[in-house]
């Protein structure tokens, strides 16, 4: 699943893709050269997983232009491997100039598209999403889980980070229903991207606060 803006898409197709492209009939590129002006060649859709656009898990919404999604068709044309099915508008209709999402609105979107990951029959799923939109969203998951382990998923992540998450539904399990649940352990050894994330983030809450006083 990739959140649908350009930079997301970019990095999805990195990641999944099948290599440099070379022209087949039988073979689509998942991304075009030159996509977004990104100077990359094409790559090939050979052998990658299917990948899927979802309007859901994009990053935090309103007034910043940076997360302004461009039209469908101009995605479309950019990645023509990539399943954009689920997105309801060629144009973004969620993006507003003069308003922006609070926290909470992020969280509770987040919480509605784990919601609809519980839909999807495929059991290993990557997210390629945004950082605020992650914080936001795991900061808002998990309350019933050890704090240790809530503070945990909450670290602010680095760029480019991925981390590897086991989501269970306890009621599905013959325990007590849980809205979230995060059973999984604190790694043994430090997880340098998210502890270097973590003390930028601390660093700049620092200077932030310096300058208000």
């Amino acid at each position: 699943m990739v959140a649908v803006t350009l930079r997301t898409l970019q990095t999805a197709v990195g990641v999944f893709g099948g290599g440099d492209y070379v022209d087949r009939m039988d073979i689509v590129p998942l991304m075009v050269a030159n996509a977004g002006n990104s100077e990359r060649g094409a790559i090939s859709s050979l052998n990658s997983p299917p990948i899927i656009a979802v309007e859901l898990c994009r990053e935090h919404l309103g007034v910043h232009p940076c997360d302004k999604r461009r039209s469908i068709s101009d995605y479309q044309f950019l990645f023509p491997a990539v399943d954009f099915s689920l997105i309801e508008s060629d144009e973004d209709v969620l993006w507003k100039a003069n308003v922006r999402e609070t926290n909470e609105e992020v969280a509770a979107r987040g919480l509605k598209f784990m919601n609809w990951l519980w839909t999807r029959k495929e059991k290993e799923i990557a997210i390629v999403t945004h950082r605020g939109f992650l914080n936001h969203t795991l900061n808002a998951f998990g309350n019933d889980c050890h704090p240790f382990v809530k503070k945990e998923i909450c670290k602010h992540f680095a760029n480019c980070e991925l981390r590897s998450m086991v989501i269970i539904d306890r009621s599905m399990t013959g325990s007590d229903s849980s809205s979230t649940n995060y059973p999984g352990k604190i790694p043994s050894a430090l997880d340098l991207p998210a502890d270097i994330a973590e003390r930028s983030h601390e660093k700049e809450d620092a200077d932030t606060n310096s300058v208000d006083r």
